[in-house]
């Protein structure tokens, strides 16, 4: 039987048992091919059908699980052009948005922004990991929302939890906290000083930069 662990500090049961169940395909307890009961799930985790349940569907939108009727679920590996995809996305929804909160935002959505990535070096400066990404994620939502786009923020805050679920953070391949603070400034500085073509560039770079690192994490060492 495999072991799993349930995080404690999970927003809900179900994100929880996402997790452990991500964590269980990383650390090879849950083997891919194999296929596992959703009661054992739940009984190995200490909850409920339902939030297992809720959990596994999390899973096999993001592209890590198949739900197979009446027998479970089976483990899928998680694969580069997963995150090839996601972050394509974003890349047609993020940097034009950049550019469009560099010209259309107003004084006070930009002030936010400045406070985001102040957030972000306050955490790096204190080596605080939990509150860093935080401060990453809303800063991403402030841009949109002063681009005027607040579907378009509810649509990347989903990708982003379904990269999160798909592989460790860009983190894990030597990229510190520190750089990505410091791919962030240039966007906050083109914004803040109203320059909508360096935002955007800005933002596709570090989105480009972000998608390589993901793909690297889950394709492995070459050679």
């Amino acid at each position: 039987m495999p072991k799993l662990v349930l995080p404690a500090d999970a927003p809900s049961l179900a994100d929880a048992v996402a997790q452990a169940v991500r964590d269980g395909v990383a650390t090879g307890e849950l083997e891919p091919g194999t296929t596992y009961s959703v009661y054992q799930l739940a009984d190995l985790l200490g909850v409920s059908r339902s939030p297992a349940r809720e959990g596994l569907l999390r899973l096999a939108e993001a592209g890590l699980v198949e739900i197979r009727r009446n027998r479970g679920f089976r483990v899928l590996p998680p694969q580069a052009q997963d995150i090839e995809e996601i972050i394509g996305i974003r890349l047609a929804l993020e940097p034009p948005a950049a550019r469009q909160a560099a010209v259309h935002g107003g004084a006070e959505q930009h002030a936010a922004i400045r406070a985001a990535l102040d957030a972000m070096a306050a955490a790096v400066a204190s080596g605080d990991e939990a509150s860093f990404w935080p401060a990453d994620r809303s800063l991403h939502d402030l841009l949109l929302h002063a681009a005027g786009k607040p579907r378009t923020a509810g649509i990347v805050e989903r990708l982003r939890g379904t990269t999160a679920l798909l592989g460790p953070p860009t983190t894990a391949s030597g990229r510190t906290l520190r750089e990505i603070h410091a791919e962030h400034q240039p966007v906050v500085a083109a914004v803040l000083a109203r320059d909508g073509e360096a935002a955007e560039g800005a933002m596709r770079a570090h989105l480009e930069s972000t998608r390589d690192l993901l793909v690297a994490n889950l394709r492995g060492p070459v050679g």
